[in-house]
């Protein structure tokens, strides 16, 4: 669990960015960080990692407040955080299995049989077995990210953070990697926290959703109360396309 207590984020040049932003994101669910462009949802994703310090405010990681921590004690924790890009962020000069096994190399203990060993297993439970010896690219856009969802979990975090991970998919692949996202967060009871534009994601998996509006929390929800919400800017958002208006209009016949 990440509790957000109070947080503020003011820039040099003045601008206030994160206005008293409060917000639990709980275990075993994939929280939703969603607005629109400029509204500070990236920049609440860059306080809750690390790189950006709040003005003020608490991030507690299952109380422990990252915040008030020693670079030593921050580095500690990151090792129980998994992290998915915009972009896959493999490294081209590795293969599928290296990639996977880079985290592992850097952070893990184990012998290099248990390492490959873990490696392989997170290949397989996003459904790459047999993709070990492949290049980035030599695979499909796809295909990366979900070979950037087995770096994630290779140190088996507490902690996923995904920003826009269905980024350049089409529409099927996204729901794929929605869905892999989605069954490893319960499986392995993880805190994840999705940064997205992408409504699908939205209406698909949005188990606990910040609506984050000029810096401010403007709704707080699940992916079904989303459908009889009355808050005006919330729908203007949501529902700005007519396909999801007219899925709204049919719920509320």
């Amino acid at each position: 669990m990440i509790e957000i207590k109070h947080l503020y984020k003011t820039f040099e040049d003045g601008k206030d960015v994160l206005k008293d932003i409060n917000f639990t994101f709980e275990d075993g669910k994939t929280n939703l960080i969603i607005g629109q462009s400029g509204s500070g949802k990236t920049v609440l994703m860059k306080n809750i990692v690390g790189l950006f310090d709040p003005t003020r405010g608490e991030i507690l990681y299952d109380g422990r407040d990252f915040v008030k921590m020693t670079k030593n004690e921050r580095v500690m924790l990151r090792r129980e955080m998994g992290m998915i890009f915009q972009s896959a962020a493999l490294f081209d000069s590795m293969t599928v299995l290296e990639n996977v096994m880079f985290p592992l190399d850097m952070f893990s203990d184990k012998n290099e049989a248990d390492r490959i060993s873990r490696a392989k297993f997170c290949l397989d439970r996003v459904n790459l077995k047999g993709a070990e010896d492949k290049m980035p690219g030599e695979i499909s856009g796809g295909m990366q990210k979900r070979v950037a969802i087995a770096r994630a979990i290779a140190l088996n975090p507490k902690y996923l953070f995904c920003d826009e991970p269905n980024s350049g998919l089409d529409p099927k692949t996204s729901l794929v990697i929605d869905e892999l996202i989605h069954s490893i967060t319960h499986e392995y009871d993880m805190t994840t926290i999705m940064n997205t534009h992408d409504m699908n994601s939205v209406m698909g998996i949005g188990e606990n959703i910040l609506y984050i509006h000029e810096g401010c929390v403007g709704w707080t929800g699940t992916k079904d109360e989303i459908m009889t919400s009355t808050n005006e800017k919330l729908n203007s958002f949501i529902f700005a396309s007519d396909l999801f208006r007219k899925v709204k209009e049919a719920n509320q016949e």
